[in-house]
């Protein structure tokens, strides 16, 4: 294989794949952002073996070893964050400003979790046997699979490699196939920490194959998947057989309330930002905008002044506020959502057309739609895309039984300046994130993530809580 193919990295080795595959901008299918090899499952149980044998030496690494690896890799993410995000643009189709702010949260992720190596603290207690004592300790949880997806592929695997690290275990990283770039990356920085060979291992290739090994392997001890409904239910599934321990990410059908109290501009600015931006194509979008009838019609007049003005097109062009759509899989798909949106009864107020560019690529006006109601396809499904829908509401309570009645429950959002109903929606909505005057997509390093029903399973992510997943609780008594 030539050497300027992107290869896999396996025992502390760059390794040829089987075979390789070529990474195309989707903002213009003339640009080549490089050939990527491509592991199988041989390959894949290679990278499990190393990670096997690179455990036991992590493991027993110092905890100043472990906060120095994660520092400098942080560091390096952050310094590196124009470069970085400009290959990110180009391979998953986002803005450059939202690709250099995800290379620098990335590096935040790394710093938080070296911090948290050296919070790694016991307990100790008094048996209820005279003359014994108690301890209680963390250890590390073993070799770690790491699935990720296409949509943020640095800052989703940084906040699950991160962790893993800190806490002492080795890796096997199987990227979303759709990015591979970024994710070589990212392990081109990890692969010059002096890590002892086969702690961390990169495996690119199809989820049919590379994932598939991964999800049925007795070796893993946990895995870790961000991804869609249907194939979380395959990984849970599969590793439910080898009473592997999983933590899964899925989908969301996320709702922004927005009551009549509501400061109309912020409600605008809310709406817009987590329905839109990142092309829609994040797990805490606001697809659905819930709409009391007394501020209905101003919001949604407001929401189409304010969708005029924002700018699609190539991801890296001055000025631009929607990128590209990830590919043409992606594309066809938002296309039948619009589709199947009209012919269920809803308006198109606004957008929803092909926008040509410069280059050859995919691009989609973001699109709004009215006279909705909860039971149409579009408030049900996750079509992963700029389209967001408006469904009228007479109240509060029947807002916030609307914002429910789904079968996901990852974040929830209120626009309001009543405490009382903010409160209440605090409360009650079935979600695990909840935004009070603030957009759904946003969410912080150093706090808890995850959804309810069949958004999230397993334990949460980030912050602390990573801990409960990346970890195992070792009880000791002890006579003197």
């Amino acid at each position: 294989m030539s050497d300027s193919i992107f290869r896999n990295y396996i025992a502390g080795e760059w390794v040829e794949g089987k075979s390789s595959i070529a990474n195309i901008s989707p903002a213009d299918t003339s640009d080549l952002i490089g050939h990527y090899a491509q592991a199988d499952a041989a390959q894949t149980e290679a990278a499990i073996d190393a990670a096997v044998k690179g455990q036991e030496a992590w493991q027993q690494s110092g905890l100043e070893q472990r906060y120095s690896v994660l520092m400098a890799i942080g560091d390096e993410l952050i310094a590196r964050k124009d470069e970085l995000g400009r290959v990110l643009a180009r391979e998953e189709g986002k803005t450059l400003a939202e690709g250099v702010g995800e290379v620098y949260r990335s590096g935040q992720f790394f710093h938080y979790y070296a911090a948290e190596v050296l919070r790694q603290m016991g307990e100790t207690a008094d048996s209820v046997r005279p003359g014994v004592e108690i301890e209680t300790r963390r250890e590390p949880v073993g070799v770690v699979g790491i699935i990720t997806p296409w949509n943020f592929p640095v800052a989703t695997g940084a906040w699950k490699i991160a962790p893993a690290l800190a806490f002492g275990n080795a890796i096997v990283f199987k990227p979303a196939n759709q990015v591979p770039a970024s994710a070589w990356a990212l392990t081109e920085i990890i692969s010059r920490q002096g890590l002892p060979a086969g702690t961390f291992n990169l495996v690119m290739g199809p989820g049919a194959e590379v994932g598939d090994a991964l999800i049925h392997s007795r070796r893993i001890n946990a895995l870790t998947f961000t991804g869609s409904l249907e194939t979380g239910r395959k990984v849970a599934a599969a590793t439910a057989v080898n009473l592997v321990k999983c933590q899964l990410e899925m989908g969301s059908k996320n709702a922004l309330v927005v009551l009549d109290d509501a400061d109309l501009e912020t409600a605008v600015e809310c709406a817009v930002n987590g329905a839109f931006f990142g092309t829609g194509q994040k797990c805490t979008a606001s697809s659905r905008l819930i709409v009391t009838e007394g501020i209905h019609d101003r919001f949604v007049e407001a929401v189409i002044e304010r969708m005029k003005k924002l700018v699609v097109g190539h991801p890296l062009k001055e000025g631009v506020h929607i990128g590209a759509v990830a590919d043409a899989r992606q594309m066809e798909q938002n296309l039948k959502y619009l589709e199947i949106a009209r012919q269920e009864g809803a308006t198109l107020a606004f957008g929803g057309e092909v926008v040509d560019e410069e280059t050859d690529g995919y691009f989609l006006r973001p699109a709004l739609f009215t006279g909705t109601t909860n039971d149409m396809t579009i408030n049900r499904e996750e079509a992963f895309a700029p389209i967001a829908s408006v469904i009228k509401v007479k109240d509060f309570e029947e807002a916030l039984a609307t914002l429910n009645d789904t079968n996901y429950g990852l974040t929830g959002g209120i626009i309001t300046q009543s405490l009382r109903y903010a409160s209440e929606f605090k409360r009650r909505a079935k979600t695990g994130c909840v935004m009070v005057n603030l957009p759904t997509a946003g969410t912080d390093y150093h706090v808890p993530f995850g959804g309810r029903k069949e958004s999230s399973f397993g334990p949460r992510e980030q912050g602390a809580y990573a801990k409960e997943f990346y970890t195992l609780v070792k009880t000791t008594y002890i006579r003197a």
